[in-house]
């Protein structure tokens, strides 16, 4: 537990150490976003219904730009054979490496939310269920993104490869996500769906360690 939780602290440091490496996917989720009205026009009825799933959408592909560096750089500079070498379980450094990453960057995405949500026409008072919505949406996507992350280290490229595994584990996420939002915007009752949303996150938690780390003493190896 000690060991991993170094890991935890060491990758914290280097994600507040870049100074900035939250801007590309909040850059991102606010450019994307802000281009609905551009798309289904201005009126407020319209980005009303269109916001909820807008706004999951964007929500999971920012989360998936920072997953082609999670543990590319770690097996670049021979960090991970360290790891390995000393005896630290993979599952703890995937778990570490991934929480730390989701602190760093899945926050601030959560924060920018009820920003969006608001110039998406939500109502304003619904600004603490959109952030806790996200915020616990977005540690699913992270997680679930740490397993195509795991698989595409070592390659070139692997951002492809990384979009192909997680999207589709992203999909159940995003469904229950853009039904909480969408029951807050019509009035009905949301608790189901983030109490959905919150399970996918857990399981995330729970299994995508085990898989992140079976991909990455592949790529040791």
């Amino acid at each position: 537990m000690s060991a991993s939780f170094s890991v935890f602290v060491r990758e914290l440091k280097l994600a507040w150490s870049g100074g900035g490496g939250a801007a590309l996917p909040v850059g991102f989720f606010a450019a994307s976003a802000s281009m609905t009205p551009f798309a289904v026009g201005a009126e407020t009825e319209a980005l009303q219904t269109a916001g909820p799933g807008v706004m999951w959408i964007a929500l999971a592909l920012s989360s998936l730009l920072p997953m082609e560096r999670l543990f590319q750089a770690d097996l670049e500079d021979g960090t991970l054979d360290a790891y390995a070498g000393s005896g630290v379980g993979m599952e703890g450094i995937a778990l570490a490496k991934t929480l730390a990453h989701w602190i760093a960057t899945g926050i601030p995405l959560a924060i920018l939310s009820p920003v969006l949500w608001i110039m998406l026409q939500g109502a304003p008072e619904q600004s603490g269920l959109i952030f806790l919505a996200s915020l616990v949406g977005s540690l699913a996507f992270f997680f679930f993104g740490s397993i195509g992350a795991a698989l595409a280290a070592g390659m070139r490229r692997g951002g492809l490869l990384i979009a192909l595994v997680t999207l589709p584990l992203y999909v159940p996420t995003m469904i229950f996500g853009a039904a909480t939002l969408d029951a807050a915007a019509n009035g009905a009752d949301w608790a189901g769906a983030l109490m959905l949303t919150a399970s996918a996150s857990l399981f995330g938690i729970a299994t995508a360690p085990f898989g992140a780390a079976m991909a990455l003493r592949t790529a040791i190896d």
